[in-house]
């Protein structure tokens, strides 16, 4: 398998087309006794301005300083960047995203990694990736494509994997099955057992957080649910409207990111606005936001049992599951070198905390001693 050089370029008249829709957007206002969420009318509407304004040639071209290319897996053509080490014998990072980010939130965490050579890439349906052709977007079929790309295309012997969010099982998957070839596993989102597992628990605070867990689903989980169940009909309204897709977008990254004050603009303290309007920008003019919701109705996002994980394993639980037991983690995790619950950084770890978690990072490696 070959890897083939790749560049982003929008083309001008996309640009001009999305700065006309962004200037007839049409915005309401909060609604009376509306429930808490990651957005307001007014947040938004100072994104979609900033948008209007949003210089995509110098963001292009910061993107473009990542070395990209696409290589053909399957009947996907992957994305992925790849940047790699000066050093002489420096390890592999794979660092894969999940839902609703793309590749281009993890640059600046991998870009604080110049002592490996650093890997990340767009799963199949999202930014610059194709979809799978045919057949389900699995969590099996994920871990075997980017098993693919480490090892077929890119001829790593050896890595280190970081997953989170649709990518957490991706990550404890490739682990688990190919010991032999990772190095290491660095874990922000800590294994979920499967539903059938989780009604064996016995243990309180195990429990416990899985009923929080579900309580807070009922309020807050309706997004997975619609793109569950009406994936196309909500997609056709978000890839009509910027203004839609960036709200859609936007609310997530505000709740799921550290911002404990609530006060939407405070997610900006984590990822700057300049990144949340690349993630729409990306998702805009590949048209992928379809695609990106295959893994909630195909069943990616949901976990099934699997081995447990044999290889070294660092876990940094992230806030917005603080509660995690610790004896999960012990069970599924059996060289569990460090389990380290977060001061800072949510869902988004690597992303809102880029510099203390490379440095974790770094120093696993140095404790593997491949640094």
């Amino acid at each position: 398998m070959a890897a083939t050089p790749f560049e982003i370029r929008v083309a001008d008249e996309v640009l001009v087309d999305l700065r006309d829709r962004l200037a007839r957007t049409r915005l309401l206002p909060d609604s009376p006794n509306r429930p808490a969420s990651g957005l307001t009318a007014s947040y938004l509407a100072d994104l979609v301005s900033s948008w209007r304004e949003l210089d995509w040639r110098e963001r292009e071209r910061w993107l473009n300083a990542h070395p990209q290319f696409t290589a053909e897996i399957g009947d996907a053509t992957i994305h992925f960047a790849h940047l790699r080490s000066e050093r002489a014998g420096a390890p592999a990072l794979v660092v894969m995203h999940g839902w609703p980010h793309t590749f281009a939130l993890q640059l600046e965490f991998a870009d604080l990694l110049p002592d490996l050579h650093v890997v990340v890439p767009s799963f199949p349906g999202f930014a610059f990736s194709s979809p799978y052709a045919d057949g389900l977007m699995t969590e099996q079929r994920l871990a075997d494509t980017v098993h693919a790309l480490m090892t077929e295309v890119l001829g790593y012997d050896e890595y280190l994997t970081y997953g989170e969010d649709v990518s957490a099982n991706v990550n404890d998957l490739i682990a688990s099955q190919h010991p032999d070839q990772v190095l290491g596993i660095v874990v922000s989102h800590a294994h979920f057992p499967s539903q059938e597992e989780r009604q064996a628990l016995t243990a309180p605070d195990e429990v416990a957080f899985f009923q929080r867990l579900a309580a807070d689903h009922g309020t807050a989980g309706a997004y997975g649910h619609v793109q569950a169940t009406r994936p196309d009909t909500l997609a056709a309204a978000l890839n009509d409207s910027p203004a839609g897709l960036l709200a859609w977008l936007a609310e997530k990254l505000v709740e799921w990111s550290d911002t404990p004050s609530g006060e939407p603009r405070d997610v900006e303290r984590r990822i700057s606005r300049d990144r949340i309007l690349t993630e729409a920008m990306i998702y805009w003019v590949t048209q992928s936001i379809a695609t990106s919701f295959r893994p909630y109705y195909e069943g990616a996002d949901q976990p099934d049992a699997m081995p447990p994980v044999e290889v070294p394993s660092v876990v940094f639980i992230q806030r917005h599951e603080a509660d995690y037991p610790e004896s999960l983690a012990r069970g599924f995790y059996r060289d569990l070198r460090t389990f380290e619950r977060l001061d800072e950084g949510g869902h988004f770890a690597v992303a809102e905390v880029p510099a203390a978690m490379a440095a974790r990072v770094r120093a696993f490696a140095h404790e593997l001693g491949v640094l």
